[in-house]
C-alpha cells in the first residue's frame, strides 16, 4: 500500500461497513460521536492491579524497574495552560500505589515546568526516595547554553527542581539532531561529557545514557565509543509501524533496538504509540485490532508489542488522563508477551494498514516548539491526523459526507487551535525543520493544511 494515497481512496478505505459491524459490536462509538481525548480506543476494563506490575532488572545497577515508565511531558493543564498540579500528584501517587516506579523528564518539557512539577508531585506522594527513579536530560539546545558552565548550571537546577541530591537516570538530550556537529558543541568540545562522567563517579548520576533522535550516523558513533563513555542505557523510538524501516535507520527500531542488545546496553523506549497515532487509529483498523482480542484496547497491542523484547528496560507512556495511565498498567501487570505470530501481524498487516492513510507523521513530541510566530504547530497537526482517522476531510463536495465534514472539521480546528495559531499564519521561516525528529517538512504540510482549510472555507473544493 503507498502512504501517499488520496482522499477520495481514503473515503472509501475508512466507510467500510465490515468495520462499523465489528466497532459496534465491540461497544465502540458509531458515527457522529466523538471519542473524546481520553480515549484509549475502548481501553479494557476491570480492576487495575496494584501487585502484578512487571519489573525488568537493570543489568548494570541491579534496578528493579517498572516495565512501565511515566513520561513527564504531556502533563494535564487549567485554563489558561496553568499546570494542574493538584491532579498531577493524584496521578503520579496512582502510579506508584500501583507499581510504577519511573518517571521521565526534562528542563524543556511543559514550557521548563515539567521538573518542578514532578519533584513536587513525587515529595508530595510520601513515598521514600529509594522508592522511585528519576529520569532527567541535559537539554541543553541554545548556542547560548553550549559552554561548561552553562550545561553543569542545568544540571544543578534539575536537582534543586526535582528536589533530590542525585538523578537515577541522566541523558544527553535529543542526539541526532543535526548529526555530529551539535555533539561537539554541546557535549564534547567544552568538556561537559567528561564532568558527567565525574559526576557518575561521584555518585551524583546513577546511570548516564543518551536520547537518540535523527542521523543515525551519530547514534553509530556515539556507541562505537562505548568503551570510552560506558553507557548505562539508551533512550530510542521504536513501535511496530516503524520496527522495519530500510529508508531511514535512524527511525528503524529493529536497528536501533539491536545495536543495544549487542553490545549489552539497557533500551528505554519512548514514543510506543508514535505520539498517540497508534492509539487513534481509523475505525477499519480498531476493527481489525478488535477482531484479536476485543476485550484489550487499540493501545496495548503497541505496548505489548515493544514491551516483548527483552532488553527494554522500560516503556515509557506520557499519561495526561487517568484512562491512560489504568489502561497502561493494566497492560503491563502483568505483560502478556506477544506470539511471534502476533508481532509479525502487528509489523506487516496491521502496520500497512496504518501507514496507509494520509496522516501526517507527527508525534507531538513539541520539538519544533516554540515557533517564533506563534502557530501551535503540533495542535494542527494532531487536528488534521484526527480529522483523517474519523473520515473529515472530505475529496469534494460531492463527498456524501461533506456538509458533516466539513463542519467538524472547520469547528474542531478553531476550537483546538486559536486563530492567531492556526496554519494561515506561517511565513515559511523553516526554522522548525532542523528540529523535527520525523523529518517532516513541516511548512510545506502547513501550507497544505491552509490551502485546504481555505478550500472548505470558500466552498471551492
Amino acid at each position: 500500500m503507498k502512504k501517499d494515497i488520496n482522499r477520495r481512496d481514503f473515503l472509501k478505505l475508512s466507510g467500510t461497513v465490515a468495520a462499523t459491524t465489528a466497532l459496534a459490536s465491540c461497544g465502540m462509538k458509531g458515527e457522529g460521536e466523538t471519542s473524546g481525548e481520553v480515549d484509549y480506543m475502548g481501553h479494557h476494563e476491570g480492576p487495575v492491579p496494584t501487585d502484578k506490575m512487571t519489573y525488568r532488572i537493570n543489568p548494570k545497577t541491579g534496578d528493579k524497574v517498572s516495565l512501565l515508565g511515566y513520561g513527564w511531558m504531556r502533563l494535564p493543564t487549567k485554563e489558561g495552560d496553568e499546570l494542574d498540579q493538584e491532579q498531577i500528584n493524584a496521578l503520579a501517587k496512582y502510579a506508584l500505589d500501583h507499581g510504577v516506579n519511573y518517571f521521565d523528564t526534562s528542563p524543556a518539557y511543559c514550557r521548563g515546568r515539567s521538573e518542578a512539577s514532578l519533584g513536587e508531585a513525587l515529595e508530595a506522594s510520601g513515598y521514600k526516595r529509594d522508592q522511585y527513579y528519576i529520569a532527567t536530560k541535559l537539554s541543553n539546545f541554545s548556542p547560548q547554553q553550549y559552554s561548561l558552565e552553562e550545561g553543569q548550571k542545568i544540571f544543578e537546577n534539575s536537582l534543586k527542581f526535582l528536589r533530590t541530591d542525585y538523578v537515577d537516570y541522566l541523558l544527553l538530550h535529543s542526539i541526532g539532531g543535526g548529526g555530529m556537529g551539535p555533539i561537539h558543541q554541546r557535549f564534547l568540545d567544552n568538556g561537559l561529557l567528561d564532568w558527567l562522567m565525574e559526576q557518575r563517579k561521584a555518585g551524583r548520576i546513577r546511570n548516564l545514557g543518551f536520547s537518540f533522535h535523527g542521523d543515525v550516523a551519530a547514534y553509530d558513533w556515539l556507541l562505537d565509543h562505548h568503551d570510552q563513555y560506558h553507557w548505562d542505557f539508551v533512550q530510542i523510538q521504536a513501535n511496530y509501524c516503524d520496527w522495519h524501516n530500510e529508508d531511514d535507520l535512524g527511525r528503524s527500531g529493529e536497528y536501533l533496538y539491536n545495536e543495544l542488545e549487542k553490545r549489552g546496553i539497557p533500551a528505554v523506549i519512548m514514543e510506543p504509540l508514535l505520539g498517540g497515532r497508534l492509539s487513534k487509529v481509523p475505525d477499519h483498523v480498531v476493527a481489525h485490532l478488535k477482531q484479536r482480542k476485543p476485550e484489550n484496547s487499540v493501545a496495548s497491542w503497541a505496548f505489548r508489542y515493544i514491551g516483548s523484547k527483552k532488553n527494554v528496560l522500560t516503556v515509557l507512556s506520557g499519561m495526561t488522563y487517568m484512562e491512560h495511565l489504568e489502561d497502561n498498567i493494566r497492560t503491563y501487570s502483568p505483560l502478556e508477551e506477544l506470539t511471534e505470530e502476533e508481532q509479525e501481524w502487528l509489523e506487516g498487516e496491521t502496520s500497512e494498514l496504518i501507514k496507509s492513510y494520509p496522516t501526517i507523521d507527527c508525534n507531538d513530541c513539541n520539538y519544533c516548539m516554540p515557533c517564533p510566530y506563534g502557530l501551535d504547530i503540533p495542535g494542527i497537526f494532531v487536528h488534521y491526523n484526527k480529522c483523517v482517522n474519523t473520515g473529515n476531510v472530505p475529496e469534494s463536495q460531492q463527498a456524501e459526507n461533506y456538509k458533516k465534514a466539513r463542519r467538524a472539521f472547520l469547528v474542531g480546528y478553531d476550537r483546538s487551535v486559536p486563530k492567531l495559531r492556526q496554519a494561515n499564519h506561517c511565513v515559511q521561516c523553516r526554522v522548525c525543520i532542523p528540529h523535527c525528529p520525523q523529518k517532516i517538512d513541516i511548512p510545506r504540510q502547513l501550507r497544505r493544511i491552509d490551502e485546504f482549510v481555505e478550500q472548505l472555507k470558500q466552498g471551492t473544493l
